[in-house]
């Protein structure tokens, strides 16, 4: 599943090149459900499927147009251009260092150092490490629309104040006509993709949803965790639609979820970031899991929404998402910018 930043953090086709199934892909999750879940229609995901993986090799076919965005920081830099003759936004992050292969192949002759400069005891080198380190997780948006360019694309930022009369009147009814398709996300809820990926799944049509690692993630690093819950229950868009109607939805994806990983990968509860995103980039409830090592761009204060407060702030008050002012961002290309200055909101 994908991430709000990666977008699919944003409700597009994605495909991480160079992933390779393992045996114990297969026999995920590890695990166990006592007789109480199961009754309740807890259920561990199939453990024969097969993915289906397109089928690209190379980037040979691939006609780079412009960099949309570099970031130093996220060691992460997206690309607009065309592939097949449709318009495909390529997204490009360095794989985080593993110990397994820093002790095996990294420290050897085939991975080249440049001097740059020498002063006393420190040294700077340009480095080419040998292929195995200097993997790029690739992602595929193709085709890709102008919203995915928009997007990914570089642009000042501006901080909105969200008010109620502001939501209704402006923001939901321009995301109810602009929203990016959801389509993939019925796919992971109905089996037809990602469900070699599921590690947790809770079936029950109000209170369920499907844990997997984001495709932020590889899966692996577990200084790097993270994973997404997506809801079975399809008529909640976003934060704004909570009330204590949910409570047990919220509370089961923060039991629950937070157990599969603290079973499965061995980090506890008081070592993740559970949170939900407003705006999110696709508009179909889902919580995401990180790892505090992580710093994912989307952690930040105008964006985040600790899942801990928003079940407090429900139970304060039952129609506490719908009244608040909440914070979001947007870009100054961003369509919903210019409906907004249309309103007479003030930047």
């Amino acid at each position: 599943m994908e991430s709000d930043e990666s977008s699919n953090s944003n409700g597009t086709a994605s495909i991480t090149l160079k992933r390779k199934l393992s045996d114990s892909d297969v026999d995920k999750p590890k695990t166990k459900f006592d007789q109480r879940e199961a009754d309740a229609g807890v259920k561990s995901p199939p453990k024969t499927l097969t993915p289906e993986i397109a089928g690209l090799g190379h980037f040979g076919d691939f006609q780079f147009k412009s960099i949309l965005s570099n970031s130093v920081d996220c060691k992460r830099v997206v690309v607009e251009g065309r592939h097949q003759g449709q318009v495909s936004v390529i997204i490009l992050d360095k794989k985080p260092f593993t110990e397994d292969k820093l002790k095996s192949c990294f420290f050897s002759e085939q991975s080249k150092l440049k001097l740059l400069f020498q002063n006393d005891i420190y040294g700077s080198y340009d480095c080419t490490p040998v292929q195995d380190v200097a993997e790029i997780k690739a992602t595929i948006i193709s085709p890709a629309t102008q919203k995915h360019v928009d997007k990914y694309s570089y642009r000042p930022l501006y901080l909105v104040e969200e008010t109620k009369e502001i939501y209704e009147k402006v923001t939901l009814p321009y995301l109810e006509k602009s929203s990016f398709s959801i389509e993939w996300v019925y796919n992971v809820l109905e089996h037809k993709k990602e469900a070699e990926r599921i590690v947790y799944e809770d079936t029950d049509s109000k209170i369920g949803f499907i844990l997997a690692p984001d495709l932020k993630w590889d899966g692996k690093t577990i200084e790097n965790l993270y994973l997404t819950a997506i809801v079975h229950a399809r008529n909640i868009k976003s934060i704004r639609g909570l009330n204590q109607e949910h409570l047990p939805l919220l509370e089961n994806i923060l039991k629950f979820g937070t157990k599969a990983i603290v079973d499965k990968y061995g980090v506890k509860q008081s070592q993740l970031r559970v949170y939900i995103h407003y705006h999110p980039s696709y508009y179909h409830l889902h919580v995401h899991f990180n790892i505090l090592h992580n710093h994912d761009g989307g952690i930040f204060t105008e964006k985040a929404h600790l899942l801990t407060s928003v079940i407090d702030n429900i139970k304060r008050q039952n129609s506490y998402y719908q009244e608040a002012t909440l914070a979001f961002v947007v870009k100054d290309i961003d369509p919903l910018y210019a409906k907004l200055v249309e309103y007479g909101y003030e930047f």
